[in-house]
């Protein structure tokens, strides 16, 4: 397939790739807000478990879907030197490899939990639980994946969803916590824990990382690409 990017802008690739990781991120965001409230706890007669179980699994499948549209559409795009093996291979690109390679592990611990969720029956539950936390830690790291590799992270709408979606885990989190409240003490303690240092951190981090100056030569964007990583060039700074 021949890239369509021209010289006088950016290639409808880059709207792809931009659009698709922000509704992975919303769909990431959905499946694990349902996953820590416990679909469990949602049954009713109207809504019976295996609806709202359903629900969840099928987000899950949704946002594999539009993750792989992503990669797809990354590498398609002729701006930045971004292979396929860089998907699954974290921090081997050129292209901000840290930030590229944090999208990669979070992709691969999305597979793991998916493939291993389609063979939960030949699977004991231990096992699968224990990979299914996976999803978890997959969430963050997709998040500062985005946050640092995003072309539009100073742009309102993307701050005012990358917002949304942290304040839903959070407030999810707290649901988590404080039903059932207070068995448990230590793990909920760590939950809250977790997600507060989380938050912190992005609180501390966003205005001297992406939101602060030069972020495109800090990030690691080869020198090459930055005199087009222009908002002239390519709309936004890649």
């Amino acid at each position: 397939m021949i890239p369509l990017a021209t010289a006088s802008g950016p290639s409808i690739y880059w709207y792809l790739t931009r659009s698709t990781g922000a509704v992975a991120m919303l769909l990431l965001t959905i499946s694990i807000v349902l996953g820590v409230l416990d679909v469990q706890r949602w049954s009713t007669p109207r809504w019976p478990r295996f609806v709202i179980d359903s629900l969840h699994r099928n987000v899950s499948l949704l946002a594999l879907v539009v993750l792989v549209l992503h990669i797809l559409t990354s590498v398609l795009d002729s701006f930045a030197p971004i292979g396929l093996l860089e998907a699954f291979i974290p921090f081997i690109g050129s292209y901000r490899p840290f930030w590229l390679g944090l999208g990669a592990v979070s992709f691969d611990l999305i597979l793991a939990v998916i493939i291993t969720s389609l063979l939960r029956q030949r699977m004991g539950y231990s096992s699968w639980r224990a990979v299914h936390w996976l999803t978890y830690a997959s969430w963050p790291i997709a998040l500062l994946h985005g946050l640092g590799t995003g072309s539009d992270v100073k742009s309102s709408w993307l701050l005012l969803l990358s917002v949304a979606c942290a304040a839903a885990v959070v407030a999810a989190v707290l649901a988590r916590v404080v039903a059932g409240w207070p068995e448990h003490v230590g793990t909920r303690g760590a939950a809250i824990g977790g997600a507060g240092a989380f938050s912190l951190f992005l609180v501390l981090w966003l205005p001297h990382g992406p939101l602060g100056s030069e972020w495109a030569r800090r990030s690691g964007t080869p020198p090459a690409l930055l005199p087009h990583a222009t908002p002239a060039s390519r709309g936004s700074t890649r």
